[in-house]
């Protein structure tokens, strides 16, 4: 069962995920909520007794510049592949989320639509 808490930050999560062309979201069998474009995520969420996470899809050089700042670390697992997780973001750490999350979707995405992103923004 969803806290109240991680039902808001997920429905954040979706409102700047599903905006995103043909991005979609799947449950895995752990209950994380994983957001992916043409088969390939770019971000995950969960819950765990720690509260919210949330873990996007980056390159190497921005994680490593995103790691110093306090709130964000090298996900677990998958964090030797560029991804960078925070726990419980606040309401002034979605305003950064949002942009990190549109490049994650562009890391993931097919050049069709990196192509089409980039002449509509």
């Amino acid at each position: 069962m969803e806290s109240q808490d991680t039902v808001g930050m997920l429905e954040n999560l979706r409102n700047i995920c599903l905006a995103l062309p043909e991005a979609v979201e799947h449950i895995d069998g752990f209950g994380h909520h994983t957001f992916k474009i043409n088969g390939k995520s770019f971000v995950i969420s969960g819950e765990s007794d720690k509260g919210f996470r949330l873990s996007f899809k980056s390159d190497r050089e921005t994680q490593e510049i995103l790691i110093q700042k306090d709130h964000f670390f090298k996900a677990p697992y998958i964090g030797h592949h560029g991804w960078v997780s925070i726990q419980n973001p606040n309401e002034e750490n979605w305003y950064e989320l949002n942009d990190l999350i549109q490049e994650a979707y562009l890391h993931a995405a097919p050049k069709r639509l990196v192509k089409k992103w980039k002449e509509e923004s």
